[in-house]
């Protein structure tokens, strides 16, 4: 299932696209697409009402696309998790996932405007795979119960602001959680749907310049590492977003390249889950 909620900044609407392009109204059996909804056996029940036919059409003509899960309790980023992209900022390979914390605030549409900080002279652009948890999770043993507790994935953009991240603190999240800066959606793609999470091409341009080209196949630490590694630290809960690392290719490891300024536009995707578009304007 593709799961999007359409409809302006808090008054989404859960809705289900098909994979014939149709929209289905999902109201009546989720009051919204959000960690209540996955915690409490929606995506089955869900699953049964697609089945019965009991969803009505839905008409999305002209609606924004929220974020596919709404109000995550947290979301938990991993850096440096691709080869090429830890070479390309002179990092060594790191050992053990390298973790940090975003402000589940920063979590927006995948069309919604994107706002450089004040101040900021080095907003840089990150796609990234994410994957949102479906049920509670605690000391996971290995990887097939890391990936029973997926709900799902979807394109995140980790909106970095590098002097504040590198330079302004000993800790990456100033650079992390400035308002707007993670995208989310346009949907959210079952995990039954996604047949192989460390196979899937993840692309980004900036006002058409070609910035990114990688796949999850050259992470250091697989989709079901991730999950269960960060299950021995904290306990992960039914709609929190994992951001899983970015391929090279971001301005920061680009000598010459112009980082983010107002008027700019990023489209990034990630195969089998859709694409993204903003617009960057000064907050």
């Amino acid at each position: 299932m593709k799961l999007l909620r359409l409809g302006a900044r808090g008054e989404e609407v859960p809705v289900v696209r098909t994979d014939d392009g149709r929209f289905l109204d999902a109201s009546t059996i989720a009051a919204d697409f959000d960690g209540a909804f996955l915690a409490s056996g929606g995506l089955d029940r869900l699953r049964a009402g697609l089945a019965a036919g009991a969803l009505a059409e839905f008409d999305a003509e002209g609606l924004r696309v929220g974020a596919p899960v709404a109000r995550p309790g947290k979301v938990v980023c991993i850096g440096l998790n691709y080869h090429d992209h830890a070479a390309e900022t002179g990092s060594p390979i790191p050992s053990r996932p390298v973790v940090f914390m975003k402000d589940p605030g920063t979590v927006v549409g995948p069309y919604d405007d994107v706002l450089i900080p004040r101040g900021s002279t080095r907003t840089d652009w990150e796609v990234e795979l994410a994957v949102v948890i479906g049920r509670r999770a605690r000391y996971l043993t290995g990887p097939e119960e890391a990936a029973d507790v997926i709900a799902g994935y979807a394109i995140s953009h980790d909106v970095s602001e590098r002097e504040f991240q590198l330079e302004f603190s000993s800790q990456w999240d100033l650079g992390k959680s400035c308002e707007t800066f993670n995208p989310l959606g346009p949907w959210l793609v079952t995990a039954d749907e996604v047949a192989d999470p460390q196979s899937l091409g993840l692309h980004l341009s900036v006002s058409g310049v070609k910035r990114q080209h990688g796949n999850t196949r050259d992470m250091i630490f697989p989709v079901a590492r991730i999950v269960e590694y960060l299950s021995q630290y904290m306990v992960l809960e039914p709609g929190d977003v994992i951001n899983t690392g970015t391929p090279a290719g971001v301005a920061l490891g680009l000598p010459g390249a112009p980082f983010l300024r107002p008027g700019d536009t990023v489209d990034l995707s990630v195969d089998g889950l859709g694409a993204q578009r903003q617009t960057f304007a000064q907050a």
